[in-house]
């Protein structure tokens, strides 16, 4: 029956991709075919300089690979409108083709299985500029109150080969982690992913900085940020904290970022290890919003509590922190160390970083507090379509991603009725999957063996349909009857009910039961709907 299902799935979304137009780019951008498959990335070297006032990257990227299966093309992406100067292979330019985003390369002769190569891919070009970062890709040139430059670069989703060449999928990190430098204008400053290396003044105006990441990294968390920045350090436990912010909110920042500590702590106990402990934790000051830059969140939230100054949970308690620092942090957890392996799945990154926000309030302000505050985000919720994407064509679903996935997993944890447990769960989750790439059946087969429970129906009906499970109650001689209403098939799953007081646990189905509960109406029915995501329907 469940390979049945699956296939069952699999047919609808082949429907559904079938019923939206995507182009040639789409599956380029998204898909697998040999010239990704059969190779594997090993690191990459960006080295690059950066001309604010022209807003143009010239410079290459080194990509050192091991050869999966023998091949003579491999496909490296970078966006058309970005100029391909030229591609190096043992002292050798190299012929190329371009088809969309996606970069052709020919070597002279086919490349051994299992042997390691390089290539050195120079270009240069003028980025695209996001519009409403981080909510479409791109750069953001901007100036700070001093009239010094202030860039950024947000790309998640639309892809980081719109600004360096890189294989362009999330099924592939470097696995010897990366190092950028980056050339600025003397007196500015770029702050990128891992540690920093140095410095050094090129003599033609610019200095460029190094760093060096020495974990594995998402494409889209690769980044830079240039500005006139003031450098704050501490430490946690020998964990190097770096703060990097506009010379004018240095003193803001002292303050703002104290939030740092209690918070790392909150996740270190509930998800395991800061899991870039080698590259360290920095938060740097930002032109737009925010972004989960592995080792180098970018926080824009102007050191303010709640988001931008507003409660995304309408309940009050999102103002007692600041949630920017919250969620981008999270996502060092969820995301960057445990990344899916397509955009589709990318609830994995957000519904369980959404769900690490009540976490910390948890930690800090406790159960009810954190119960009212990720019940209040709720209302967020639009159910409009499936959280889960279209797979293969950089397709990712509905932004109910974030609220409703925590909401789901907040239903997983009063599912498993044992907090000990459950944290055991989510930190092991965390552990094991660190630094790895994996796909949604991999986190249901993971909760569903840990826990001792069946939570494919749960997630398949929260991820793949668009609407949330109904529990419909009835009245019939003066015993209550219960069922769940749900798309997915056989739905099995438990809830609390509360008649005069008394808490009763339901083992409900898609089926009519009938309970011993002597009821003679339903207003003396109350389901626990702080605990489970579902609707009630009283017949």
């Amino acid at each position: 029956m469940k390979n049945c299902l699956n296939t069952l799935l699999l047919l609808l979304f082949a429907l559904s991709a079938a019923a939206q137009t995507f182009t040639r780019r789409d599956t380029l951008q998204g898909g697998l075919r040999p010239e990704r498959t059969s190779y594997d990335v090993q690191r990459y070297d960006l080295n690059i300089t950066i001309n604010p006032d022209k807003k143009y990257i010239s410079g290459y990227n080194d990509i050192t690979f091991n050869v999966v299966a023998e091949t003579a093309k491999i496909q490296v992406d970078l966006f058309e409108n970005m100029q391909v100067d030229s591609i190096v292979f043992e002292n050798k330019v190299l012929e190329y083709k371009r088809d969309n985003d996606a970069v052709f390369i020919h070597f002279p002769k086919s490349l051994a299985e299992k042997s390691e190569q390089k290539i050195c891919f120079y270009y240069s070009g003028n980025p695209v500029i996001a519009r409403n970062a981080p909510w479409d890709g791109g750069f953001i040139f901007s100036q700070d109150s001093n009239n010094k430059p202030w860039i950024g670069v947000a790309v998640q989703g639309t892809g980081a080969s719109l600004w360096y060449p890189v294989k362009d999928t999330q099924t592939d990190e470097p696995d010897q982690g990366a190092t950028i430098k980056v050339a600025v204008p003397n007196g500015l400053m770029d702050v990128s992913n891992g540690s920093l290396l140095g410095r050094t003044n090129l003599g033609n105006g610019y200095t460029r900085w190094d760093w060096e990441v020495k974990n594995p990294i998402n494409n889209y968390d690769i980044t830079v940020n240039i500005a006139d920045y003031a450098h704050i350090h501490d430490n946690l436990n020998g964990l190097d904290l770096d703060y990097y912010v506009l010379q004018e909110n240095k003193d803001k920042a002292a303050k703002q970022f104290e939030e740092v500590k209690p918070m790392l702590e909150c996740f270190q106990e509930k998800f395991g290890p800061y899991p870039f402990y080698e590259d360290g934790y920095k938060l740097v000051e930002t032109p737009y919003l925010g972004m989960e830059h592995q080792s180098a969140v970018a926080y824009g939230n102007k050191y303010k509590k709640g988001y931008l100054g507003n409660d995304l949970s309408y309940s009050g308690i999102g103002m007692l922190f600041d949630y920017i620092i919250v969620h981008e942090s999270g996502h060092e957890w969820f995301g960057n160390s445990i990344t899916s392996s397509d955009i589709a799945d990318m609830w994995i990154h957000e519904a369980f970083t959404t769900y690490a926000e009540s976490v910390y309030v948890e930690c800090r302000y406790g159960y009810e507090k954190a119960q009212k505050y990720i019940n209040g985000e709720g209302r967020n919720v639009l159910n409009d379509k499936p959280i889960i994407g279209i797979f293969g064509v950089n397709k990712e679903g509905s932004g109910d991603m974030y609220f409703k996935g925590a909401l789901m997993l907040n239903t997983m944890r009063h599912i498993v009725n044992d907090d000990n447990k459950w944290w055991e769960i989510l930190h092991n989750f965390a552990v094991f999957f660190h630094n790895s790439v994996l796909n949604s059946q991999s986190v249901v087969n993971y909760f569903s063996t840990q826990s001792g429970i069946s939570f494919t129906p749960v997630f398949n009906q929260y991820l793949h349909y668009t609407q949330i499970p109904v529990l419909q109650l009835k009245v019939s001689g003066n015993k209550l009857q219960y069922r769940w209403q749900t798309d997915e098939p056989n739905f099995t799953m438990p809830v609390e009910i509360s008649v005069d007081g008394k808490t009763i646990r339901l083992q409900s189905t898609n089926h009519w039961q009938k309970t011993k509960i002597a009821c003679k109406t339903l207003e003396d029915i109350t389901v626990a709907t702080d605990k489970f995501y579902v609707k009630v329907q009283k017949l």
